[in-house]
C-alpha cells in the first residue's frame, strides 16, 4: 500500500510540475503582447490635386513648392510638398496612389525609394460624396 502512494504521490507531484511549466510558458507568451501598443499602419491614399504652392512675397523663394491634395477615404488632406533637390515631375502626380500614415500635424510616406519622408499637414477636410456626382 504505501508503494502506490509513493507512486501516486510522485506522479501527481510531475502533473503538478508539468501544469506549472504549461502555466509559465503561456505567461510568457500573453504578457509581452499585453504591454504592447498598437501600431499604426499605412493605409492607401490617393492624390486627387496638385497646385503649385503661392509663397507670400516675404519668403518667396526659388524652390518650387505644391499643395498637394491627398484623399483618404472620406477626408482631402492638403500637404506642403517640397520636392527633393534634382527631381521634377511633382505636378504629374494626380491620380497616383501611395500609402500614408496620417499624424496628428503630418503626413508620413515612403518616396520611389522607400525612403519614408514626412510632410506637413496644410488643411483637412470632408470629401465630397461620390453619390451627390450624379
Amino acid at each position: 500500500m504505501n508503494i502506490l502512494l509513493a507512486k501516486n504521490s510522485a506522479s501527481d507531484w510531475k502533473r503538478c510540475r508539468l501544469n506549472i511549466v504549461i502555466i509559465t510558458v503561456m505567461w510568457m507568451a500573453i504578457l509581452p503582447a499585453l504591454g504592447q501598443s498598437a501600431k499604426p499602419t499605412y493605409q492607401t491614399a490617393t492624390i486627387v490635386d496638385v497646385k503649385k504652392h503661392q509663397d507670400s512675397a516675404a519668403s518667396a523663394s526659388s524652390v518650387t513648392r505644391y499643395d498637394i491634395s491627398v484623399q483618404l477615404r472620406d477626408n482631402i488632406y492638403v500637404v506642403l510638398y517640397t520636392p527633393p533637390p534634382g527631381s521634377y515631375g511633382s505636378q504629374y502626380m494626380k491620380g497616383m496612389d501611395m500609402l500614408v500614415l496620417v499624424g496628428e500635424n503630418t503626413i508620413t510616406y515612403s518616396d520611389m525609394l522607400g525612403v519614408s519622408r514626412e510632410v506637413p499637414i496644410l488643411s483637412r477636410m470632408k470629401a465630397p460624396d461620390a453619390s451627390s456626382n450624379h
